[in-house]
């Protein structure tokens, strides 16, 4: 609070801001931010890799691995034995394109049998391996 003069016997006192404080340190915010604002750095400096934006010519090779309830192995509508399979997945993998391999398991199918072609196709180099189902109601 603001006191009048201290020889007069009344006090009076000043009902005004005393604005000139307020003031001294708004210039003084307004300066330090006029000075580190362009010091900081905006963008983030990442070193992008190059692509190109050709479609892909050649589609990958589809496998249908269907497995039945037995746990026998049918690859493309052709029977065929664990051994078999696990050398066929072996060259596919070699290939200029990666296949994709899609397994048809049986309802009732044991998991084992599901897990032993999840491991060959693994074990063979295949990426992309992916589960089909029917769509339910």
């Amino acid at each position: 609070m603001s006191f009048g003069s201290f020889e007069g016997k009344e006090e009076q006192f000043i009902n005004e801001i005393n604005m000139t404080p307020f003031v001294d340190v708004m210039l003084v915010l307004l300066i330090i931010f006029m000075i580190t604002v362009p010091v900081l750095k905006h963008a983030v400096d990442v070193n992008l890799p190059q692509a190109s934006s050709k479609p892909q010519v050649n589609k990958p090779e589809i496998l249908n691995l269907n497995i039945d309830q037995s746990g026998g192995y049918t690859l493309n509508q052709k029977k065929i034995d664990e051994k078999a399979l696990r050398e066929f997945l072996q060259e596919a993998a070699k290939s200029s394109t990666q296949p994709i391999l899609h397994i048809y398991g049986d309802k009732k199918v044991e998991y084992d049998y599901v897990a032993k072609a999840m491991s060959m196709a693994n074990s063979a180099g295949i990426e992309k391996v992916g589960f089909v189902t029917n769509p339910g109601k």
